[in-house]
């Protein structure tokens, strides 16, 4: 399912490390691993496009796998 949302994003210290991004609403969506490091930057806020992966678990499970296909830097 493909979405897009705009949020900030936070390094989450759960197991090994996960990369999160907390959108507008409050939701917290773990950025699949392989994303851009343009985009992952602690407290870096961004609009994201990408999907939903119900076919993927991860070890931190800090909330719905987003893999990302673009995003945009917001100010």
């Amino acid at each position: 399912m493909s979405i897009k949302i705009k949020g900030t994003v936070e390094r989450r210290d759960i197991g090994m490390g996960a990369w999160a991004l907390v959108g507008e609403d409050g939701k917290t969506y773990e950025i699949m691993r392989g994303a851009d490091k343009r985009l992952l930057q602690q407290g870096q806020k961004a609009e994201v496009t990408g999907d939903l992966r119900e076919d993927v678990m991860t070890t931190a499970m800090i909330g719905p796998v987003l893999e990302v296909k673009s995003f945009e830097i917001s100010n």
